[in-house]
């Protein structure tokens, strides 16, 4: 039984859109086409039910390409994602005024952002605490490494802003499962350094497209090849950006679960059951027996005994919740989250 609708144009490679029931924009369908038209997609794009329109690609999306990347697809906040940990606690042992913990939360986490000229980003860390450094020092040879070569990094929010939250649709969240077990869940990614390094990388692909630009279908879908020095220096860039963002989320865990302590007298454990995974990322896979670099945009990865993470907002349509009930291998935190919150569901590999 075909689980999928298949979209086919000419010249292009096919288009498995798990979308059955769900109606999908016909601009996402429109860039979708496009970039299934680019001559080094290999197999077919994946697409999933929350699908729409993005920058440079379409988000809720899965593009395996063979020896070229499009750094516009993976974007600008690399190796945004989800964290989750199951603590000991249970929904009785929560205050019933939760604005304490609330406090220390944000007392915990750096998050916003204060404009240049109004003085110090409130998002980043004035005075970073220790465990910030320790997790720095895991980081700082790659960072060198990519700064020693571009030295434009430098002058980026990196090191004051592990650990912190930032703006938009990243949260942090106390929540509890269908056991009423507790759970503290956040979503963020690679802050100030992983959008410098998306924005270097993506205007460095239109700049070496120069020439052949015009023959694409959109301009932001300007590549690097395989084999080239930029190309080698973006994977480089983007795998070190990918592991800020998942050391981003444990620093910040560790700080939450530092918070919680304050506020619940009653003893805990915590990583009972721990996911940390990107939804905004690229790596080399084998797939198809053939070993290709996968794309996923707003999508996880989900092969047997992997868990992935649907936000809350994501868990509201009782046809997403059923669909997604049925694939064991996710562990799903359906909590409520706020309403600006961007769709970004765990999701089927290709």
């Amino acid at each position: 039984m075909t689980t999928y609708n298949l979209l086919q144009a000419e010249q292009a490679k096919p288009i498995k859109m798990w979308t059955q029931g769900v109606p999908v924009d016909e601009k996402a369908k429109a860039q979708l086409i496009k970039t299934a038209q680019l001559p080094f997609i290999f197999q077919h794009i994946a697409v999933m039910p929350d699908v729409h329109v993005g920058k440079g690609s379409t988000i809720g999306s899965v593009i395996p390409t063979l020896g070229a990347i499009i750094p516009a697809a993976v974007g600008v906040d690399i190796g945004c994602g989800m964290m989750a940990v199951q603590t000991s606690l249970m929904a009785v042992d929560l205050p019933d005024n939760l604005l304490a913990l609330r406090q220390e939360i944000e007392k915990a986490v750096p998050h916003g952002l204060t404009p240049r000229h109004r003085g110090r980003d409130q998002g980043s860390w004035q005075n970073p605490p220790s465990v910030v450094e320790q997790y720095w020092q895991q980081l700082l040879p790659g960072f060198e490494q990519l700064t020693a070569k571009y030295p434009r990094f430098l002058n980026t929010n990196n090191y004051r802003h592990l650990g912190t939250l930032g703006t938009g649709n990243h949260f942090i969240e106390i929540c509890l499962d269908e056991a009423e077990r507790v759970w503290i869940m956040l979503h963020s990614g690679s802050r100030g350094i992983g959008n410098a390094i998306g924005t270097f990388f993506i205007e460095l692909a239109k700049k070496d497209m120069q020439v052949h630009i015009q023959n694409l279908p959109d301009e932001n879908l300007a590549y690097l090849r395989e084999g080239t020095e930029h190309f080698e220096d973006y994977v480089s860039a983007v795998h070190w950006a990918q592991e800020f963002a998942r050391l981003n989320r444990e620093t910040m865990m560790h700080n939450v679960i530092a918070a919680l302590r304050k506020v619940i007298s009653k003893p805990f454990n915590t990583h009972l059951a721990a996911v940390n995974c990107h939804h905004n990322y690229v790596q080399k896979e084998q797939h198809f027996g053939a070993e290709v670099f996968i794309t996923r945009k707003g999508a996880v990865s989900a092969r047997t005994g992997e868990l992935g993470i649907i936000p809350g907002s994501m868990g509201g349509a009782e046809l997403y919740c059923q669909r997604f009930r049925q694939c064991r291998q996710f562990l799903f935190l359906l909590a409520w989250c706020r309403k600006s919150d961007e769709p970004h569901r765990s999701q089927k590999t290709i």
